[in-house]
């Protein structure tokens, strides 16, 4: 009935009580998900993940922020893209947030290695036709300028994909949405200072919505604060449906049929 398009079910948080976490999900009417991969050395266990349960999926990618980490060159994406049941190159993007604190105190112009392993996805992700899992903070206009630079305008030769957890602005939303992305929403959009994220989520056509959780982070109310896990993500649905006066029923049928389209390799 639900699906999670974006988790993280090889953390630790999670890892450990992965039995758990599947029969709270088979409960809670959630069926699938899709596990991301967020470094090279990672991508192992993701796979692994997908490979043995038949309801998950995995994605290779590494995350923007992630250093000390293997680089990923087009290569790399490629061959385990290549790979069964990995349906999505991904997460990537850019992550300016708090870049002078965390970062050293460096600059938008020292950032041009996070830019350059975006295009890297992106071109491995035209390569092998499959979505890009879209990660963007406090770095929306670069983010949204690189992919129209690399072609990425909805046309049948673009790679298409989603902005995950997404929490940008209205203008964002519509840049994306006129890029041809799908647009996804986490438990975030239950926060009670996330107005402006309902108002968008309100406008997103039904046929470019996604939800996710995320998980282990940013567990919707009720469970703020708590660690997430997939068998949340209906909150994040029941909150959409509220906003557009629909029966939660018809976010999940939606949902999931847009998670079969963009994510085609994962159809059931």
């Amino acid at each position: 009935m639900f699906v999670d398009s974006h988790c993280h079910l090889t953390f630790p948080e999670l890892a450990a009580r992965l039995p758990q976490i599947r029969q709270a999900m088979a409960a809670a009417g959630v069926d699938r998900a899709l596990c991301i991969c967020t470094t090279l050395e990672e991508f192992e266990s993701v796979h692994a993940l997908a490979m043995q349960y038949d309801n998950f999926w995995a994605s290779v990618g590494v995350h923007p922020d992630n250093e000390g980490v293997t680089e990923p060159a087009l290569g790399d994406l490629l061959e385990r893209a290549a790979l069964p049941r990995v349906v999505a190159i991904g997460e990537t993007g850019l992550d300016y947030y708090q870049m002078e604190e965390r970062k050293g105190g460096r600059s938008v112009a020292d950032m041009e290695w996070q830019r350059n392993r975006f295009r890297t996805h992106i071109h491995a992700a035209r390569q092998c036709r499959k979505p890009l899992v879209i990660h963007t903070r406090a770095a929306s206009q670069d983010t949204v300028a690189i992919l129209k630079e690399e072609g990425e305008d909805g046309s049948p030769a673009a790679a298409g994909g989603v902005f995950h957890c997404f929490t940008e602005t209205a203008e964002v939303a519509r840049a994306a949405l006129d890029l041809g992305f799908y647009i996804s929403f986490s438990g975030i959009l239950t926060f009670k200072s996330a107005q402006d994220l309902r108002d968008i989520a309100s406008f997103v056509p039904l046929d470019r919505l996604l939800i996710e959780t995320d998980s282990p982070y940013l567990a919707p109310v009720p469970y703020r604060g708590k660690t997430n896990n997939p068998s949340y993500v209906p909150y994040v649905a029941k909150l959409i449906a509220e906003l557009r006066g629909l029966p939660i029923e018809a976010i999940a049928h939606a949902t999931s049929s847009n998670f079969e389209r963009l994510f085609s390799a994962a159809q059931t």
